[in-house]
């Protein structure tokens, strides 16, 4: 593709948000050395803009400013401007979202930051609008201003920049605490169930966001220490997630985040790693509650995902699950979701209308702008069976009548860490609910980013239109390591074990503080950064840090290798002091401190001839997470550290021995024993 003469250089991207911005007459450059050594040879500052092609609030700077031949002019004369997609690289993004975070503003997208021309931050914001508003200054009248101070205030910007380096740098926190411990974290559940919504779920008051990392937590300890108060928070919360209007009650799959406390209105962008994250807490949910609601939300939130967000879904060698669908279609935010009742009577007929609106909350006025944002809140509970029936022939003829509509963009580039959310995601759903198309399609991806997205034996991060591209982040080797377990788990092949085995090997390598006691989210050789980010705080998705806590106290499990078990222990040292500042901000690996306090095995010996069908069937009963299932058949031996090392079948029958922790269950051969054994298990009274 040919680049503008007027120097905008994003023609030759894959990114698609990139792409969006290739025909501005902004003189946009991609992050990279090139226009990094350009600023360092004009001496300008950097305008650095940060978003993502499902960002509404990017679409509108876009609109406003980027495509604006006077504002443009105005950015090309005073910067060196350069355009990030934040998915393709998330570490640049965290370290500029981290030095807004230090100057004391909110984070969002667009990210705008301004940089001395090594890179250096020194000032920065959100959205900025064009014309003065929302009690923010024009975005040409920050750039003006901007521009004079890095010119004629030099030991402001120099004193800017050198303090938010220096307070970027990665730091031990919290020196003197101690790691988690199952008492600590059976007294903490209680507390945080108080920060849930008792009428709506979620976190109190707007906007609501799914919160899966917090939400986990909750439902381990409540599991592992019988505490029913967590357990009814995350159903309460999950079932007005998936009755709001936060559900495409249509075709499936979840939006971002409700901009209101009851889940009704929401931000209509679909992202991948959401719907992964609520695939996996429903199924958990579904295997203790077997609630009909969850396993119809699952179903169809799957059956979306795989019509349509596969990637290169014609060629043989596709598989890939694609990054989101935008909020934003004709250039309005929600317009492809939302229903007039007009409309909706149109497609159904007076009859079925009057159902249909007394159950979605279908109104002439409208329940959002005038519009009707399909949802259940006030028709929670499913009615019987030949209604529900029903209502399905009416979605099924509302969908068919969307699908002429003009659709939102689509992102279809494929990143290695959220595909390693889904994987696992639909490995352990396909095994709760005896999915074997959903199996397949977990493994056909895990094969692209495999085969794909790997070069010299390393990952990286992002994949379109034929090219991988984008240093991987630990992110992506914590979640594809996460992704090989759940299907080992739920397969029992064991060359899923190596290749969790070989990509730990290079996180270990490349990625590991040795000072600190985790992982940084760069790569040691990745050199386009001015420092290496490192965190144990989840954002929307979940820390590194925690995802390998669980992650190696399963290779311990499988190997029964000590080291993986001692890094698993280093991690949670190292972020001890972090965990106690900041338990909110830290609650994946607060969850998976579970694994490492109190490792989950369950060991089926297999006779010759036989098979544990009927055990791994009873397994869709119960939800233990984190667990390892390990089969084991004649010739093959557990490690000498198992717990149920040396453990034999019984009356030459498949048989389960469930091990959490150092102690093991007597024998169980019976599927519904099994469940019951597990359950027993599983949970502790702490005095």
């Amino acid at each position: 593709m040919q680049e503008r003469a007027d120097g905008n250089r994003l023609g030759r991207e894959t990114s698609p948000y990139l792409l969006q911005h290739k025909d501005n007459p902004v003189h946009w450059r991609p992050w990279g050395e090139e226009a990094l050594a350009e600023a360092r040879a004009s001496g300008k500052p950097i305008l650095l803009s940060v978003g993502y092609a499902a960002c509404h609030w990017c679409h509108v700077m876009a609109h406003e400013s980027f495509e604006d031949e006077a504002t443009a002019s105005v950015m090309n004369d005073l910067f060196v401007n350069i355009k990030v997609d934040r998915e393709e690289r998330p570490d640049v993004d965290a370290i500029y979202m981290g030095a807004l975070h230090e100057l004391g503003e909110h984070g969002g997208w667009p990210l705008t930051m301004f940089l001395t021309s090594d890179a250096e931050p020194f000032w920065g914001g959100t959205y900025f609008p064009k014309d003065e508003s929302y009690g923010r200054p024009s975005f040409v009248r920050v750039l003006n201003e901007v521009a004079r101070i890095y010119r004629d205030e030099q030991d402001k910007v120099r004193q800017n920049a050198d303090g938010l380096k220096e307070r970027l740098k990665p730091r031990r926190r919290g020196a003197g605490a101690g790691p988690p411990g199952e008492a600590m974290l059976a007294a903490l559940a209680p507390r945080l169930v108080q920060a849930v919504d008792p009428v709506n779920g979620g976190i109190r008051g707007a906007p609501k966001f799914p919160q899966p990392q917090f939400f986990g937590l909750l439902w381990r300890a409540g599991l592992r220490f019988a505490l029913p108060h967590p357990l009814e928070a995350v159903d309460l919360t999950l079932t007005h997630i998936v009755q709001g209007g936060i559900y495409d009650h249509l075709g499936g799959g979840f939006s971002r985040y409700s901009t209101d406390e009851r889940w009704l209105v929401p931000h209509f962008e679909k992202m991948l790693y959401d719907n992964a994250q609520l695939i996996d807490m429903m199924t958990e949910a579904w295997r203790e509650q077997k609630s009909p609601l969850y396993a119809q939300c699952i179903a169809e939130t799957v059956d979306w995902l795989l019509r349509e967000m596969v990637a290169e879904r014609t060629s043989p060698k596709g598989g890939g699950f694609a990054a989101s669908l935008d909020a934003d279609s004709e250039g309005e935010e929600g317009k492809f979701y939302v229903w007039s009742l007009a409309e909706i009577e149109d497609v159904l007929g007076a009859e079925d209308t009057k159902l249909f609106a007394e159950i979605y909350d279908v109104t002439a006025a409208g329940n959002f702008e005038g519009h009707n944002i399909l949802n259940r809140l006030d028709a929670i509970e499913l009615r019987d069976t030949e209604t529900e029936a029903r209502l399905a022939a009416m979605r099924h003829k509302l969908l068919a009548h969307r699908a002429k509509r003009i659709r939102p963009g689509f992102d279809d580039k494929v990143l290695a860490d959220w595909n390693g959310l889904m994987i696992a995601a639909l490995a352990n759903a396909a095994d709760a609910f005896g999915k074997t198309e959903w199996l397949e399609a977990a493994e056909r991806a895990c094969n692209f980013v495999s085969r794909r997205m790997t070069s010299q034996g390393r990952l990286l991060h992002a994949y379109r239109a034929g090219e991988a591209k984008a240093p991987a982040s630990a992110s992506d080797y914590a979640n594809m390591i996460r992704a090989a377990l759940a299907l080992a788990r739920v397969t029992g092949r064991r060359d899923y074990i190596c290749r969790a085995r070989a990509w730990t090997h290079v996180l270990d390598t490349h990625y590991w503080a040795d000072d600190l006691g985790g992982y940084y989210f760069a790569a040691d050789d990745t050199g386009d950064l001015i420092v290496r980010p490192f965190s144990g705080q989840d954002e929307a998705t979940p820390n590194a840090n925690g995802v390998m806590v669980s992650n190696l106290a399963a290779l311990y499990l499988w190997t029964g290798e000590e080291r993986y078990r001692h890094r698993a222990e280093a991690i949670l040292r190292g972020f001890a002091g972090a965990m106690a500042e900041n338990v909110l901000a830290h609650a994946g690996l607060l969850a998976t401190a579970l694994d490492s306090l109190a490792p989950a095995l369950i060991v089926l010996i297999v006779p010759e001839g036989a098979d544990a069908r009927a055990l791994r069937a009873a397994l869709r009963d119960v939800s233990l997470p984190g667990a390892v299932v390990q089969e084991m058949r004649a010739g093959e031996s557990l490690p000498a550290s198992s717990p149920a090392h040396g453990k034999t079948a019984i009356d030459n029958k498949p048989t389960a021995y469930v091990c959490i922790g150092p102690q093991c269950s007597l024998p169980v051969t019976d599927p519904a024993a099994l469940v019951r054994t597990i359950k027993a298990a599983r949970g502790v009274t702490i005095a």
